[in-house]
């Protein structure tokens, strides 16, 4: 039977009186609100009365009713499971009954707390809401379908998952052939949830989507015109995840969909274009691109290009017109949480510094503060992919546009020409190289643009440049744009700060040393830059210095720069609490500045190094307050103690045996032992990378510990978590080198998961490196016991080698090869030619080193004889030939 429920005429007026209330602006109110509700969530036909507001008190006004249903809403999320039957059965059916209310505001109410009840488990047990709801679309009446079709739409976006499932008889074979239908409707607003319903469920490829795939284009291409915005955007949205997942479907009509993103790129409603714009970003990723674009390039560019300029709207919102808002404090949310990537530890190259297998950051964040996608930054995107897969063939559709754009005297028009040129850097950087000469100075003119939006995205464009501009005579362009650069980190205007900030890093990183002979000049501006930054800079300032460091260096271990730089990082530091997230970037900052001024950090390190240790206790006691009552203690922020581990390593590799004294008095190493142990992968990536520094720092402290550290070793050379496998290697490879012979016990717990990993496919270059070379330095130390296993890993061993410069570590693992090359010489015969590639990479081996190379080169000619030798050499390319002639007389 119907369940008969009457409100209390006085509850009733409490109720509406507390709906009235919580719509004040005053947060006094809005909390006392708060508190009343929370005890009216004991009273169990509070409900009743919520649905009641929303449903049947239509005397009230709209918003008053909504509130009421977004209140239970909230209750149902948090609570739902308690509610009584009787109570749950009324929401239902009076949601079922309103779902075409006369009021939009009230029908999609009602939508939002179907999908809520729904998605709390309850179409399983709600089995008559979704054919009551398909039913109700051929109503004949406009509300309810169009609150049908609301309500569906939200379940759609919800509940994909479980529609597609057994768990409901799968509605989807029903639903989706009926949404098909209403594509040709005649209400725009229908229309566009029909295609809004159906979008749910491209990317997940749903089966009953893929029968009707054609029906389902061909009615898309049959709106392409429609007049209602809203249904042109879900045509472009559709016909983009289309692209990633049924590209065979789409290639027939392939010429006239691009012509149709075209127009619709340049809609006059820009979310149309934005979702439009998306269909370029896609089509870019995918191998047909270039087959399908080249011939549309020539009108796709300039809707790209256009799309570019700040819109009026944008200009507002970046208050384009403020040039001057240096002194405003930052409101909090404007700060976007920052990530720190932990410590991993990698082999320098021959070409040049670190690898860096991460993407590079550079990304197009000119305009951070609306920081929801838009046009302009969807076209920029566009436009750097697909300089990207075009490379110069780019060149003469942009070129001519680009010199209209870079001097106009618009500065609308001309700030999105120079971001153009940024945006074509990576891809077009060859054929933009001869107009670079002239287009350079062009920009560290610009940097000096009375616009302070034209002086940001030119410090970003200037930083993409950046490795060319390093590549030419210092006094040429790296000079003038320097000292550009460094007053626009002085500019009156946040985001050219912001902008210079950056793009300074980035001409750090490409610069290195180049920058040595104006580290005064920097570190003054850097400096000076502390007492004038806001809150926000402020953490990238830190960054810069932290890069600054990098990339020079001992450079920086100078009496007055030391006196310049440490005293306001100093002070910022015994400013922050404990508690401050402002840490992170500050401690990063200190840990490169630490490497890079070795002693020179000697009189400061003490409270550092207390206070890392400090953090990484407090966050080890916080997680096991948590561990053992989570209800009453809440989870730390390990961020904190990863950060501060890395710190630790910055230290103990700057400062070397001048840390001892301090790891002499704490505890550090039982704190180690914990975190070498911790469920997160990065608190143990950054442990391990903390053993590896303190082993050659100071071995004395870590020797007692080994029994217990190795073998936690042994079980994180998972390859599964590449950088926890990656810092636990090298580790392992530096205890080997201080324990020597005592090494023996352990090569079993270690060498079969390293012998694996060397000859694993896939395995980034870093791991390969770091693997081989522990796998070197275990047989130089204990040859008897790793020397039997040479044939099984001696190939990918030279392989992975022969590219890494000269150094310490090549040199011991290179030796322990030439050990166990002695031991058990038959294991390297059928893999000789790798061997010799390997020696001849070495640019100039130590002396010893080298005879040991010369004896297994000679005894292997010998062995084998001349005849043999020769055949054998015949068959090593020309230069390899040379070089083991020239060095090793074979």
């Amino acid at each position: 039977m119907e369940y008969e429920w009457k409100p209390d005429e006085q509850g009733l007026q409490q109720i509406l009186q507390l709906l009235k209330e919580s719509q004040s602006p005053d947060t006094t109110t809005q909390r006392a609100v708060q508190q009343k509700l929370e005890q009216l969530n004991q009273y169990p036909d509070f409900n009743n009365y919520l649905i009641f507001v929303l449903t049947k008190l239509k005397s009230e006004d709209e918003p008053t009713r909504s509130l009421s249903g977004l209140i239970l809403k909230n209750n149902v999320k948090a609570h739902f499971h308690n509610f009584p039957n009787g109570v749950t059965d009324f929401i239902k059916s009076e949601c079922l009954n309103n779902i075409g209310d006369s009021s939009p505001l009230i029908r999609a109410t009602v939508g939002i707390l179907i999908t809520t009840i729904a998605s709390k488990g309850e179409l399983q047990n709600w089995p008559e809401l979704l054919p009551k709801l398909c039913s109700l679309l051929d109503s004949e009446d406009y509300n309810t379908c169009e609150g049908a079709f609301g309500a569906l739409q939200k379940i759609c976006e919800d509940s994909a998952e479980i529609l597609d499932s057994d768990a409901l008889d799968r509605p989807l074979n029903v639903m989706i052939p009926k949404f098909l239908q209403f594509f040709k409707h005649s209400s725009p607003k229908i229309r566009s949830h029909a295609v809004a319903c159906v979008n749910q469920f491209i990317i997940s490829r749903t089966q009953a989507l893929m029968l009707h795939i054609d029906a389902f284009i061909e009615n898309l291409f049959a709106l392409a015109g429609d007049e209602e915005p809203e249904v042109r955007k879900n045509v472009c949205r559709a016909l983009v995840m289309l692209l990633e997942v049924r590209m065979d479907r789409l290639l027939p009509h392939m010429i006239s969909i691009v012509e149709y993103m075209l127009q619709r790129t340049q809609d006059q409603d820009e979310n149309v274009a934005l979702e439009a714009c998306e269909f370029w970003l896609t089509l870019a990723e995918q191998p047909i691109c270039k087959d399908v674009l080249c011939r549309h390039l020539a009108k796709l560019i300039p809707v790209l290009v256009n799309g570019m300029k700040y819109s009026e709207i944008d200009i507002i919102l970046l208050k384009g017109d403020v040039e001057e808002d240096e002194a405003i404090p930052d409101s909090e949310q404007d700060i976007r949480p920052r990530f720190h990537r932990s410590r991993t530890v990698a082999q320098q190259h021959e070409e040049d510094g670190i690898e860096e297998d991460e993407e590079e950051e550079d990304e197009l964040d000119d305009d951070d503060t609306i920081s929801d996608w838009n046009l302009r930054k969807c076209s920029a995107a566009a436009l750097d992919v697909l300089a990207n897969v075009f490379r110069d063939e780019l060149l003469p559709h942009i070129l001519p546009l680009l010199k209209e754009l870079l001097f106009h005297p618009e500065w609308v028009v001309k700030e999105s020409g120079i971001l153009v040129l940024g945006a074509i850097a990576e891809g077009c950087m060859q054929g933009m190289i001869p107009y670079l000469p002239e287009l350079i100075p062009h920009l560290i003119q610009c940097l000096s643009d009375k616009k302070a939006l034209v002086r940001s995205i030119t410090c970003w464009t200037l930083s993409r440049y950046a490795h060319w501009v390093v590549s030419q005579p210092p006094d040429t362009y790296l000079k003038p744009l320097m000292t550009e650069l460094l007053k626009r980190i002085l500019d009156s205007n946040k985001r050219v700060q912001e902008a210079a900030c950056s793009a300074f890093a980035t001409l750090e990183e490409e610069a290195c040393t180049e920058l040595v002979p104006y580290l005064a000049y920097i570190l003054d501006t850097l400096v000076f830059a502390f007492s004038k930054y806001q809150h926000k800079n402020l953490l990238i300032l830190y960054d810069a210095i932290g890069t600054l460091a990098d990339s020079v260096g001992h450079h920086l271990n100078k009496p007055e720069y030391i006196q310049m730089l440490m005293p306001p990082l100093i002070q910022k530091w015994n400013m922050l609490k404990d508690e401050d997230k402002d840490l992170f970037p500050l401690l990063e900052c200190l840990s490169s500045v630490a490497t890079a001024l070795q002693s020179g950090f000697l009189p400061y390190c003490e409270p550092v190094y207390q206070r890392c240790v400090n953090l990484v206790q407090k966050t080890l006691a916080q997680a096991m307050l948590h561990n053992a009552q989570p209800d009453q203690y809440e989870a730390p922020d390990k961020d904190f103690m990863i950060v501060a581990l890395d710190l630790l390593s910055g230290l103990a590799e700057g400062l070397g045996g001048n840390i001892e004294q301090l790891v002499a008095r704490s505890n550090i190493l039982t704190l180690m032992y914990q975190c070498m142990q911790d469920k997160m992968p990065e608190v143990r990536q950054s442990s391990f990378a903390l053993l590896g520094d303190l082993t050659k720092a100071c071995f004395q402290h870590v020797k007692p510990c080994i029994a217990d550290f190795m073998p936690i070793l042994g079980t994180n050379l998972n390859p599964e978590f590449i950088s926890v496998c990656n810092n636990a290697t090298w580790a392992i490879g530096e205890i080997s080198i201080q324990m020597g012979i005592e090494m023996q016990p352990y090569i079993p717990m270690v060498l079969h998961q390293l012998v694996e990993i060397i000859n694993r496919p896939n395995t980034p270059k870093t791991l390969l490196e770091n693997t081989a070379i522990t796998i070197g330095r275990l047989g130089y130390v204990c040859p008897q016991e790793v020397a039997p296993m040479l044939q099984q890993f001696i190939r990918p061993w030279c392989t992975s080698l022969r590219n890494i410069r000269d150094n310490e570590e090549k040199d011991s693992a290179f030796r322990g090869i030439c050990t166990m090359i002695t031991v058990n010489p038959s294991g390297v015969v059928q893999d000789f030619i790798f061997f010799c590639d390997a020696v001849a990479s070495w640019i100039s081996p130590k002396e010893d080193l080298r005879d040991m190379f010369c004896k297994i080169l000679h005894g292997f000619k010998n062995q084998v004889g001349d005849e043999n030798w020769r055949r054998f050499s015949d068959q090593f390319p020309v230069p390899l030939k040379e070089r083991l002639a020239a060095y090793y007389g074979v």
